[in-house]
């Protein structure tokens, strides 16, 4: 058994000081323990800081690693699409696995348990099934020519290496309605969908026939089918099934209207997932997060991919998000709780103002358990 402490401790009730977890061998909390006398507690290892349960990515895509770097920021959401496909041709296999092995194991160290993983393909599947990571793979359905039939065998495969996947939609803006509607409705029930939502206001631009996007399809002799639901959100609920979870990432340009047309349809869990990194890499444009909070939605936080972030670090997606008490920021990131009976694994911060109880530059994240 280990016995852990630390200045401060994330329990389920907020930040609390002088406590002491005891764990099995195994990483089982087995209690949460206030001694009245901390300095005198036998066999207790002491962590200055803030010991916190393991971290939540809620949005990434794992298989994109090897293109940090490939694609110059700042260029928009369109460009940074077009430019998505000619870098992907640019790395060999083997640069690519080593990309992807690379940064699993560095989620790992920097506290990362479980990870929300965007898939077009298996190249990261046999890496998951030895990793330490808990992945819940999303076979993602993308293009308007796209068969539903692919992504479905793509899931199968990673069910049958025992990994948890489940079929989505790309975005309210990629998908023909027949394809959108297969891979909403044929899918599991009981799995959300993790969904691109109006990460850029060219996914509105497009319902109305103009903006990049549009004119990008015009020129690819593309027709999308679905510009008369008249919006993004409009869209969502017509073809999403009201008890079906969703997890809408990115949400830049989304409006208390938006919100009001999503939170009055879905009865489900409706989970406003934020990655403030890549916005800024991309767009410079930043999720509307006092909004999300005034609403109290469930919020969570995702880095996105090496070709739109520097980094899969939740600190410095955390760090973004200046402004949100660290207790809150907390709860978005964490995949568990630190109680008995739960294994969250253990996570250590460092370099933090105690007395304001912020993230600085210097905050780091290292995983103990």
């Amino acid at each position: 058994m280990r016995r852990i402490s630390s200045h401060l401790l994330s329990t389920p009730r907020g930040l609390e000081a002088s406590r002491v977890v005891s764990l099995s061998d195994n990483g089982l909390v087995l209690d949460v323990s206030e001694p009245s006398h901390l300095d005198r507690e036998a066999g207790v290892e002491f962590f200055p800081g803030v010991i916190v349960p393991g971290f939540f990515n809620a949005h990434c895509h794992l298989e994109l690693s090897h293109l940090r770097g490939a694609i110059a920021p700042g260029g928009r959401f369109a460009a940074f699409i077009q430019g998505m496909r000619a870098a992907r041709a640019a790395s060999t296999e083997e640069d690519r696995r080593a990309a992807d092995a690379f940064w699993d194991a560095k989620m790992w160290a920097e506290g990362v348990s479980v990870v929300a993983d965007i898939c077009n393909g298996n190249s990261t599947f046999d890496l998951k099934t030895r990793s330490r990571i808990r992945y819940r793979n999303f076979c993602e359905l993308f293009g308007l020519g796209a068969d539903p039939a692919r992504a479905f065998a793509l899931r199968d495969n990673a069910l049958g290496l025992s990994l948890e996947a489940e079929v989505t939609p790309h975005s309210t803006y990629s998908l023909n309605r027949d394809a959108f509607a297969a891979s909403t409705q044929l899918s599991i029930i009981s799995s959300p969908l993790s969904i691109h939502f109006l990460e850029s206001e060219q996914e509105i631009d497009l319902f109305h026939r103009r903006g990049p996007l549009w004119d990008w399809y015009v020129e690819q002799g593309l027709a999308p089918d679905f510009l008369d639901y008249g919006g993004p959100a409009e869209r969502l609920v017509a073809q999403i099934p009201a008890d079906r979870p969703v997890m809408l990432v990115h949400n830049c340009c989304v409006t208390q209207r938006d919100i009001d047309i999503v939170m009055g349809h879905f009865k489900a869990h409706v989970t406003w997932v934020v990655c403030p990194g890549s916005n800024r890499y991309i767009s410079g444009l930043q999720p509307p997060v006092d909004l999300l909070r005034r609403n109290g939605l469930r919020i969570a936080v995702g880095t996105d991919s090496l070709a739109s972030n520097t980094a899969l670090s939740m600190v410095e997606e955390m760090r973004l998000l200046t402004g949100v008490p660290l207790v809150e920021l907390l709860g978005w990131v964490a995949a568990d709780i630190i109680a008995p009976g739960h294994a969250p694994g253990l996570v250590h911060l460092t370099g933090l103002d105690l007395g304001t109880l912020t993230l600085t530059e210097r905050t780091k994240a290292q995983r103990i358990i």
